[in-house]
Parts: C-alpha cells; sequence; structure tokens
C-alpha cells in the first residue's frame, strides 16, 4: 500500500510517500480501506521528532480516518465489510489501509461523505473528553476556547453551544475572529490585540468563565487562572507556549479552582471506546441533523502530506486539513 512515512526528524519535506505492506487486523480489530485522513498538530509535533507514537503504534502518521471496512478479525463486534465508518488511531493515519481497534470506530453521520467524516475523530473525542467529561460543562455555564479557530477550536465552541454554554474565543487575526463568532462564539478576541482576561471579565461581569480549553499553557496558565469563576475548571490540552509556568496559588485556593488536563493518544482502547459510545449516544445526533459540523478549510492528495503540513505550520487555516486518497 502507500504511506507517507518520516524519513527523519525535520520539516515538512521529510515526509516522503513509500511501499509499506498492508496491515493485517489483530483480534478485536478490523482493516479499513482508508479514503480520507485528518492532519492535525500532533502530526507536525512527530514529524519534528517531539512526539513519538505509544509503544506498539504505527509509525506512520496520522491520527483520524474515514473509509469502508474491508475486513474484521475476531471479537471485531457488530461491525461487518463494506460498512462506512471514521476512526480514531494511534498512528497510521496517512496511508492506503489501517488496522483499528473496533471500538475507535464510529458509523458515518448523515448525509457526510469520507473527507467529512476524516475531520471528526481526533477533535471530537478530545473536545467531549476534555470540555465535557474532565471539565464537566453544563449547560448555562461559560465557556472561554483558545485557539477557536483551530480543528480543536472550531468543534468546542459549536458543541458548547450546541449544549447551551455561552462561549468566548481567542484567536489570532480578525478573520479567525469573525469565523469564531459565525460558529457561535458570543465574542472572539484577538489575542494580539486585546488582553483576554480584561475582555472576560467585561464581558462576565467581572465573575470569569467556568471552564477554559486551553492548548497554549507557558505564561497563559497564571492569565488563566484569572479569567476563571469560582469553582472553575482550566483544562489543559497542549502546551504550544511552553510546558513550564509560575503561578500564584492563592487564588487557586480561594476560589476553588480545578486545573487538569489530558492527552489522548496513550489512552487504552477500552477509554478511548467509551468515549466513542459517548459521542455516538450525545454528538452523533448533532452531526445527523447538521446542528453541528465539522470546518474544513482545505484538502490534498495523500502524496501531498507535505504541502498540507506546510499550511498547519503557516497557522493560516480555519478549521481542518484533509488528506484525501486517490486510488487508480
Amino acid at each position: 500500500m502507500l504511506a507517507i512515512e518520516i524519513r527523519h526528524a525535520g520539516g515538512p519535506e521529510e515526509l516522503l510517500p513509500t511501499e509499506r505492506p498492508r496491515p493485517v487486523p489483530s483480534p478485536g480489530e478490523v482493516l479499513i480501506k482508508v479514503a480520507a485522513a485528518g492532519v492535525n498538530r500532533p502530526d507536525v509535533m512527530q514529524r519534528l521528532g517531539k512526539y513519538p507514537p505509544p509503544p506498539g503504534a504505527s509509525d506512520i502518521p496520522g491520527l483520524e480516518i474515514a473509509g469502508t471496512i474491508e475486513a474484521i478479525a475476531a471479537d471485531a463486534g457488530e461491525w461487518r465489510p463494506g460498512d462506512r465508518v471514521c476512526a480514531l488511531v494511534a498512528g497510521g493515519g496517512y496511508a492506503e489501509y489501517a488496522a483499528v481497534p473496533a471500538p475507535q470506530c464510529l458509523p458515518l453521520p448523515r448525509g457526510f461523505d469520507f473527507t467529512k467524516a476524516a475531520a471528526l475523530p481526533e477533535t471530537f473525542f478530545t473536545v467531549w473528553t476534555n470540555v465535557f467529561e474532565r471539565g464537566r460543562l453544563q449547560p448555562g455555564e461559560s465557556l472561554l476556547v483558545h485557539g477557536g479557530a483551530s480543528g480543536i477550536g472550531t468543534t468546542a465552541i459549536q458543541l458548547g453551544r450546541a449544549f447551551g454554554a455561552r462561549v468566548f474565543a481567542t484567536a489570532g487575526t480578525a478573520e479567525k475572529c469573525a469565523a469564531c463568532e459565525r460558529l457561535g462564539a458570543e465574542r472572539a478576541i484577538n489575542y494580539r490585540e486585546a488582553d483576554f482576561v480584561a475582555a472576560i471579565k467585561e464581558a462576565t461581569d467581572a465573575r470569569g468563565v467556568d471552564v477554559i480549553l486551553d492548548m497554549v499553557g507557558g505564561e497563559y496558565l497564571a492569565r488563566d487562572i484569572d479569567a476563571l469563576a469560582v469553582d472553575g475548571r482550566l483544562v489543559q490540552i497542549a502546551t504550544l507556549g511552553g510546558p513550564r509556568a509560575q503561578i500564584n496559588m492563592v487564588p487557586v485556593l480561594h476560589r476553588r479552582l480545578t486545573i487538569t488536563g489530558s492527552t489522548l493518544r496513550s489512552r487504552s482502547v477500552a477509554e478511548k471506546g467509551a468515549i466513542a459510545r459517548a459521542l455516538g449516544e450525545r454528538v452523533w445526533p448533532l452531526l445527523d441533523s447538521g446542528r453541528v459540523a465539522p470546518v474544513i478549510h482545505a484538502t490534498f492528495p495523500l502524496r501531498a502530506a507535505a504541502d498540507a503540513h506546510r499550511v498547519m505550520e503557516a497557522d493560516t487555516h480555519i478549521g481542518k486539513l484533509v488528506l484525501v486518497v486517490e486510488y487508480n
């Protein structure tokens, strides 16, 4: 099969098309003929040598796919060959075929093609488990989403609104801020021009927000604490601004704040399967009805994965980038 491998740690030019053996599904897995694969920031980090795949995972990048089940192994549940699915994978998405644990698959939402479905798993699994499970966002509460124009951000804004929360976002350009507001953010704050803490205090009558989803880290941590309401929850999912920070613990104690975080890739199949089931019950009906949909900025042929990474690193995109497999 055609696959994209990382020749050496480095720039996008290190992503090279190659021939790899077609994977054989193990018990509990299905083999998917991939039609499209999402591109995510962790793929870039892996290419740079900063985010190695967990033990046992493929070294081929790619964390989400959509396609048709080609074969099933024993104990693969109710899936059958020919089923159209999207799936979360721990690696191996940039390829024509992928072996996937059956619990990590979900059916295509109503009216979705493979390209649109490939933009779902990584972001929707991440947002659900962090905003709604760890962050415990409730109807009537408020949510601040950093990086609101990213794939994660555009998903979090829509789901926050769909489940009855007030949503705020930060982004780095006027165009991105406008996109966040079109998706449902009550206010999008251009972090290059305004202090998001002051803006949040103004918008909430000095109360602060209940939940913050942060992928920046670094010096944002202390400012996030300032922007949280009493009993607020900060959920950290990445450290693009640096892994270290100094904070004042006094407001954490006085306002009973929770600081938590998680990564998705290294979690067990059972844990990912539980998230998939929750998505199927709570979120897939929103996708079926069209109330929520992924935002796709651009698509690229699988062989042009390097071009997709260049766009990702330029950070001018809004929403998701997707690789499309072209079969002869």
